[in-house]
């Protein structure tokens, strides 16, 4: 009958039935399991009998009590897996919204900075110097240290391969010829736009922009589900650059601290998962998740930050974006620190977060913190991006110190009170996973459907080590028809095909390796050709970090990130 119920109502009301409707429903059971019985002020648009829902009721009836609707004491685990995974797998795919849910969108920013605004008026002097000491209490020794690297000129910009607001792509990049005029105290174009001053006769041809002649970021939407687009802010070209240079310094000097490192994540996404799991076994760590988080950390924050250590000052502001170009309400003034796009937005919107938390905790202690508080703190705390965990025990002092900074905390998303947790793409019953596998992108109708057939293979080998097989058999057969050659390869193989806990086909040897090969197609994503010569290629060489040998050989030919992606057949490793 549920099967019966998805098929009627995707006949009746569309694709949205899977994308929206459903989704909602699964996001409404995560809330029942936090308030610890099944709530009939939601499940919207689903009839309920006796104390559950009607749909999915088999489920539902192994996790809440039939006729009360009160959560059993011990629910079934598969149960709680099975309704997630159900309701919630088409909830992320990558669909293009209606243009009335893009302007809508755009209203949404708007209406965000508008807010914004009135927070940072709202807040009182005695707001600010609170925040000011708690964040010197935090950041103060690493502040210093990268205060002193900048003050040394020790940053090294960096050119990036995706598109920016003065649609520079690629080895463009490298020779640019607008430079804005706040960039020229910290980044000044000689050292920053030429291989060495040998060539200083180029900067005839850079135009110094004035604050009011500034390119404004480019505000777009990009697909994220067919609810709502995800909203992002394309910096110019100059910004990105120097942005990329203040952001290893800031990095690093966080991670040289025992304490923040354990704290602020921002390339490994495990602690939080972790903390997740602990939380969800012994109710002592809540999961916070933040809306529209980077939109909504206001600049003066910022600035509070860094009062103190005058170049760091100087450095974030100067590459700091004043406006953007906002589609449909043109060029708009901008109180937010910067939207998601920019380089330094995860790490600044990362330490204003820490910040309010540890505020929060000084409210709940009611007297304030000490570096002993903090090292004490320091693994019950973490945030990466816009995932929190905090003890529950100052939740909500927490939640009431965010939000009082213009922080909104997404009810729908944040767990303390039952044995549910989620963080950063994990979550966790009771210290079970109940993690699930999402569909992200709509099925091939054709090989050529590139990135729909990757997506697809993808999607197969999760459930398959999810241990959904019997779908996996379905999807076998539907990927069979698409693509000749669909061989059992280990995952690290570039061939698309079939993972298995079984090993791997082996169809010939390598002539010189003497490693299996199989007969199957790789995916091949060309670089567009962009070539670059002169002095430009120099500065390209002299601003290369790291220490391995040398580009791609063709790096100064091709550039930037491809514009397609095709598969191709071929014999390719098994292994």
């Amino acid at each position: 009958m549920d099967i019966k119920t998805v098929r009627g109502r995707i006949k009746h009301e569309g694709f949205s039935f899977l994308t929206i409707t459903l989704p909602s429903f699964g996001k409404d059971f995560e809330r029942c399991l936090e308030q610890g019985f099944a709530d009939r002020r939601l499940f919207t648009g689903f009839r309920w009998k006796g104390g559950l829902p009607l749909f999915l009721g088999g489920f539902l009836g192994r996790v809440f009590d039939a006729s009360s609707g009160k959560l059993l004491d011990d629910p079934c685990i598969d149960s709680i897996l099975s309704i997630r995974q159900l309701t919630l797998m088409f909830g992320k795919i990558a669909y293009p919204c209606s243009d009335t849910r893009k302007r809508q969108a755009m209203r949404k920013y708007i209406e965000c900075e508008k807010d914004v605004l009135a927070t940072s008026n709202r807040l009182s002097p005695i707001d600010l110097e609170r925040f000011h000491r708690v964040s010197t209490l935090l950041f103060d020794r690493v502040f210093k240290h990268m205060d002193l690297l900048i003050q040394m000129g020790e940053l090294t910009p960096k050119h990036g391969p995706g598109v920016t607001a003065d649609k520079l792509l690629g080895n463009q990049k490298y020779r640019q010829y607008t430079w804005p005029a706040r960039l020229q105290e910290m980044f000044p174009s000689l050292d920053h736009l030429l291989p060495s001053p040998n060539f200083v006769w180029e900067l005839e041809k850079v135009d110094i922009l004035e604050p009011d002649a500034e390119i404004p970021v480019r505000v777009v939407s990009v697909p994220k589900t067919l609810k709502t687009p995800r909203i992002i802010g394309i910096e110019p070209t100059a910004m990105q650059y120097a942005q990329q240079a203040i952001l290893p310094v800031i990095l690093d000097g966080l991670a040289r601290d025992y304490n923040l490192d354990a704290m602020l994540g921002f390339d490994d996404q495990t602690p939080n998962q972790r903390m997740a799991r602990k939380g969800s076994l012994n109710g002592e760590l809540a999961t916070l998740d933040l809306s529209d988080a980077s939109d909504r950390v206001s600049n003066q924050l910022v600035c509070e930050l860094f009062t103190e250590h005058p170049s760091l000052y100087k450095a974030v502001q100067a590459c700091r974006s004043l406006r953007a170009d906002v589609p449909g309400h043109g060029i708009v003034s901008l109180s937010k620190f910067a939207s998601m796009g920019s380089a330094l937005c995860f790490p600044m919107e990362a330490m204003v977060f820490l910040t309010l938390i540890f505020m929060g905790i000084e409210d709940g202690l009611s007297r304030p913190l000490n570096r002993k508080d903090v090292k004490h703190l320091r693994d019950q705390v973490r945030v990466y991006g816009d995932d929190i965990i905090v003890p529950v025990r100052f939740v909500h002092s927490v939640v009431e110190s965010l939000q009082l900074f213009g922080a909104v905390v997404n009810s729908r998303k944040s767990f303390w009170n039952g044995k549910f947790r989620e963080s950063c793409g994990k979550e966790y019953y009771a210290g079970e996973d109940v993690s699930i596998v999402r569909v992200r992108e709509a099925f091939p109708n054709t090989r050529r459907d590139a990135a729909e057939v990757i997506s697809l293979v993808s999607l197969r080998n999760q459930l398959y080590f999810a241990g959904y097989w019997s779908t996996c058999e379905w999807l076998d057969e539907k990927i069979s028809g698409l693509l000749k050659h669909f061989p059992v390869v280990l995952p690290s193989s570039p061939v698309l095909g079939r993972h298995s806990h079984l090993g791997f086909a082996t169809q010939r040897m390598h002539d010189d390796y003497h490693s299996p090969l199989v007969r199957g197609y790789t995916v091949s994503a060309p670089i567009p050709e962009n070539s670059l010569e002169d002095h430009g290629a120099l500065l390209k060489y002299f601003l290369k970090r790291g220490g391995k040998p040398s580009f791609d050989e063709k790096h100064l030919e091709r550039s930037g990130r491809p514009q397609s992606v095709y598969i191709k057949l071929r014999f390719a490793s098994a292994v």
